[in-house]
């Protein structure tokens, strides 16, 4: 066999390993993907719907330009109310990088300091946690810790009731690695960080969160759970296989449930975070060091995408509430058509 036909074997064998991969993928992400970009924001907003979401909510922020709020399909589907820009919605992991924010100021106050570990704040943990007398508070906030992640107990998302003792599901169990051995994305060391800025400052770790963060930046949309706001306000949320609104599903995590806020507040509080101006002297350089810039959040019913694009000093945040399925991957694969969209329209607008 000479070379060329050994090069014509490899490409033959390359484009059967991509239609059979092809076969593989499910044909609404291929559909999805595909299809022709839309000219505007909106379009692809509207498209997101025909797409399997029962809502949408799209907040680009963009330095120099008003504000662009953008919604398409249902904020409840069964009293037929249309997507609201400016409704509440679930933004659970996003929650992190706040938590995050208030650690890096306890830090620099040095009221808390990132290398103690978690037996010396919590000493009743120690047999419970494995290695808490060597995991720090560093490696919590990267979740390099190896504390199991306690939403991966079994039927935790099933039972919302779980979460009223959440801790416990994380107790008593092997460690996933030895601390700053690797990394394992676990909603655990969020809780107990919550928990210690509790024990720190001597109140709720988000009334830290509202003078620290919240009020400094002029934000009046963001509450630390759902019993604060009037449910009416906020977006319904849907699972695939379930007809039912299920956004009275309240998981509080010991208490600590994840934050409900608005587009705008959450795009409001990313801008700051990215350009520092959510931080006084010499926190920035801590917070650098210790967690990211950028989220996403996913609990039953809402998922949502937070990102700054340095390029295009754009802030782009979107809100899904509809999840199960493939609804992830293609709720990603209109954000970062959205994304190009912006991009275009910056092109042009520089030509």
């Amino acid at each position: 066999m000479n070379k060329k036909q050994s090069k014509l074997i490899v490409r033959i064998l390359l484009l059967i390993g991509t239609f059979t991969s092809l076969f593989f993928v499910p044909w609404i992400l291929v559909w999805a993907w595909l299809l022709p970009l839309p000219a505007t924001v909106q379009q692809q907003v509207n498209q997101a719907v025909e797409h399997g979401f029962d809502g949408i909510i799209v907040y680009v922020d963009q330095v120099g330009k008003p504000p662009e709020f953008y919604a398409a399909g249902w904020k409840d589907r069964k009293n037929k109310i249309p997507a609201d820009p400016q409704a509440f919605f679930k933004i659970a992991s996003i929650s992190k990088l706040y938590i995050a924010v208030a650690i890096t100021k306890l830090v620099t106050d040095k009221r808390l300091y990132l290398d103690q570990t978690l037996a010396d704040y919590f000493p009743e943990l120690l047999g419970r946690i494995e290695n808490a007398d060597k995991i720090t508070v560093r490696s919590m906030v990267q979740h390099r810790s190896g504390i199991p992640n306690l939403t991966d107990s079994a039927g935790f998302w099933g039972d919302p009731q779980n979460s009223k003792n959440a801790l416990k599901l994380a107790l008593d169990l092997p460690a996933s690695f030895a601390p700053d051995e690797g990394y394992e994305y676990s909603n655990t060391n969020y809780l107990l960080l919550a928990e210690l800025i509790d024990k720190v400052v001597g109140y709720h770790y988000f009334q830290y969160i509202k003078e620290e963060i919240l009020i400094p930046l002029g934000l009046k949309n963001t509450y630390g759970s759902l019993s604060e706001v009037n449910i009416d306000d906020v977006m319904s949320g849907y699972y695939v296989g379930f007809e039912s609104d299920i956004k009275t599903n309240d998981y509080d995590l010991d208490g600590y449930g994840s934050i409900i806020a608005t587009a705008q507040d959450v795009g409001i509080f990313l801008r700051a975070l990215n350009d520092g101006s959510v931080f006084d002297q010499g926190e920035q350089e801590i917070y650098a060091s210790i967690y990211v810039y950028e989220h996403t959040g996913w609990v039953p019913g809402y998922q949502s995408i937070a990102k700054f694009y340095k390029d295009l000093d754009t802030v782009v945040i979107q809100f899904n509430n509809t999840n199960g399925g493939y609804h992830w991957n293609t709720a990603e694969i209109v954000y970062n058509r959205i994304v190009k969209i912006l991009a275009n329209r910056e092109d042009k607008s520089s030509n």
